[in-house]
């Protein structure tokens, strides 16, 4: 392709984009993931109409020792995106929504609080507690949520998603030295998402 048709594509796709362009950013972390010792941010776009478009970005990379207990760890990622529509006007009282997400994970004797069920596969929750399990997982569920004006810029947010993962995952004997001893998977199906959050509006 010539220069003259990049540019007018280039010229094209930007039209597009301003013509969609969001009326309202805002920014946030979910304060309940981060007493897991998860941070995360989350952006939401706010568009024309009752519609926004959240994204949720979540990370865990520690592993956690005691003398009793040894090394214990749920380390993670996870991306969630999600449409969201609001029953009186953006950013202010109750959504509900649709989310997606995946990710992978590294989890070894540890309790891990899913307020769901396990079917089709290995029961997670229990089998973490004396095994290391790695893989990854996707899925998709709908949202309900609330949000308070607290002033120009800030906002909170409570929220809760159910929906289904499917979970993909090796199994090894023991922490890090263990060796491999089954691969499968499962099926999850309960409480995806659970936030409180505070959030900055531009």
């Amino acid at each position: 392709m010539g220069l003259k048709k990049k540019l007018i594509s280039g010229l094209i796709m930007l039209a597009a984009v301003s013509l969609h362009a969001p009326a309202q950013v805002a920014v946030k972390t979910n304060l309940l993931y981060d007493a897991t010792t998860t941070p995360n941010i989350g952006v939401e776009l706010g568009f024309k109409g009752k519609s926004t478009f959240n994204l949720v970005y979540g990370l865990n990379p520690w592993t956690f020792h005691s003398d009793t207990k040894g090394d214990r760890k749920v380390k993670h990622w996870v991306l969630m995106p999600e449409y969201r529509w609001w029953t009186c006007s953006r950013f202010s009282g109750h959504f509900i929504g649709v989310h997606a997400m995946g990710g992978q994970f590294n989890a070894a004797n540890a309790d891990i609080p899913l307020p769901g069920a396990f079917f089709g596969g290995e029961n997670l929750r229990k089998g973490v507690r004396d095994h290391r399990y790695q893989g990854g997982f996707a899925g998709a569920g709908f949202t309900y949520g609330y949000q308070w004006i607290l002033g120009r810029h800030f906002n909170v947010e409570a929220e809760i998603g159910v929906g289904y993962n499917r979970v993909w995952y090796d199994k090894y004997a023991c922490g890090d030295c263990g060796a491999k001893i089954a691969d499968g998977h499962t099926n999850y199906v309960g409480v995806t998402k659970l936030g409180l959050s505070i959030m900055y509006l531009f």
